[in-house]
Parts: structure tokens; C-alpha cells; sequence
């Protein structure tokens, strides 16, 4: 897995992506494609429960190659969201690095409940 340096920068491009989990299975949020020249800096991960009555569990993971394939790392594992409430898993103190191959994932406890909001840095 290569890990690009970052120090000779040439484009930060911000990015922002939402998404509905409709399943119970594990959903890619981000992924860094193998060769793809880029370091992604993740800045924040929100998951909203729209559930107006029922609190529902959502596992994050770091995932160690692309499209949530290869082995799941926790980094928020079943923590129960309220009903109509919002948890932040990530944000600018806690940001993470994607290398080139890796991916982050979510899985919600009940489908059609939560959604989520990553914002993110592709850095090349």
C-alpha cells in the first residue's frame, strides 16, 4: 500500500458525501482506490438517526483495502444513536487518513434509519 507524501501538495480538493443506509450490511463511505496517486484526510463522520421513536446502533470501521473489502477496524462499534438525534463519530480533532487501498464503512443496526454526512480532503 503506498502512502503518498503530502508534503509537495499539488491539489486539496474538499468533498462532501451523504448517504442513506438502506441496509443492514456494511456500506462503503469512502474509499481510496489502489494506485491512485491520492492521501483522503477525513474530517467528519455524522450519522443521523431519522427515526422518530426507536434509538439504532451504528458500527464505523477503517477498512484495509478499498470498497470496504479486506479486514474491519472499529473506530465506533454498536453505539446506540437516539431517536431523532445525531452522533459526530469523527471530526476535525479526531481526522483520519485513507492511504491508497483503504476504505471506511459504516453498518446500521436497522435499515432505513440512519443517514450519514462524511466531509473529506482528497490531498495529491
Amino acid at each position: 500500500m503506498a502512502n503518498p507524501n503530502i508534503v509537495a501538495v499539488t491539489s486539496i480538493l474538499g468533498k462532501t458525501v451523504t448517504n442513506s443506509l438502506t441496509s443492514t450490511s456494511n456500506t462503503s463511505l469512502v474509499s481510496n482506490g489502489l494506485n491512485s496517486g491520492t492521501i483522503v484526510k477525513i474530517n467528519s463522520v455524522i450519522v443521523s438517526n431519522v427515526d422518530g421513536t426507536n434509538a439504532v446502533n451504528v458500527s464505523v470501521f477503517h477498512n484495509n483495502a478499498a470498497a470496504g473489502a479486506g479486514t474491519n477496524t472499529e473506530l465506533a462499534s454498536t453505539i446506540s444513536v437516539p431517536a431523532n438525534a445525531s452522533l459526530i463519530v469523527i471530526d476535525k480533532s479526531t481526522s483520519i487518513y485513507l492511504e491508497e487501498n483503504t476504505s471506511l464503512t459504516v453498518t446500521a443496526g436497522t435499515a432505513s434509519k440512519l443517514k450519514t454526512v462524511v466531509s473529506y480532503e482528497i490531498i495529491s
